[in-house]
């Protein structure tokens, strides 16, 4: 069935069985691929993007399924603009390996839109559905709250 999805603010026409996954729909019809398949059963969060706001695993979305807007970690900033959560990332070094990394930052992202200053308990709830197999955490969560730091900073 035909229909529109809208994905990081452009509308796409996608014209797919209503039970595909939105990580195929995104990586084969759309063409973004920094949305990763780990597992395919929602246990790793490598394929973690928003759809409205909220963190979902988009290998357990199906198209039909799909409520709004859908963010992906090409949405979320560029490379010469990236987004707060990105640019500390960076300035942390956390990526090792990477491959989690678009899923850890997308979920990070929900999690500091939802609650601006988190624990480290609630960074650590909010986080374990992501798996990173380098073992990047503490960093991970030193990121998290040096982009919380940052976004307070700026109001």
């Amino acid at each position: 069935m035909a229909r529109q999805l809208n994905v990081n603010g452009t509308t796409h026409d996608v014209d797919l069985p209503d039970n595909v996954p939105l990580l195929w729909v995104l990586r084969d019809e759309i063409g973004l691929t920094g949305t990763k398949f780990g597992c395919g059963v929602a246990a790793c969060g490598a394929c973690t993007v928003q759809i409205d706001g909220e963190a979902v695993r988009s290998c357990q979305v199906a198209l039909a399924d799909v409520w709004g807007e859908v963010t992906t970690i090409e949405g979320l900033g560029t490379p010469d603009n990236m987004a707060t959560i990105q640019q500390a990332w960076v300035d942390h070094q956390v990526a090792q390996c990477g491959y989690c990394q678009s899923g850890q930052i997308m979920n990070a992202a929900a999690l500091l839109a939802e609650i601006p200053a988190p624990t480290d308990q609630e960074i650590d709830d909010a986080m374990q559905g992501n798996l990173c197999r380098c073992g990047t955490y503490p960093r991970i969560r030193a990121a998290i709250k040096d982009a919380a730091q940052r976004i307070a900073d700026k109001v």
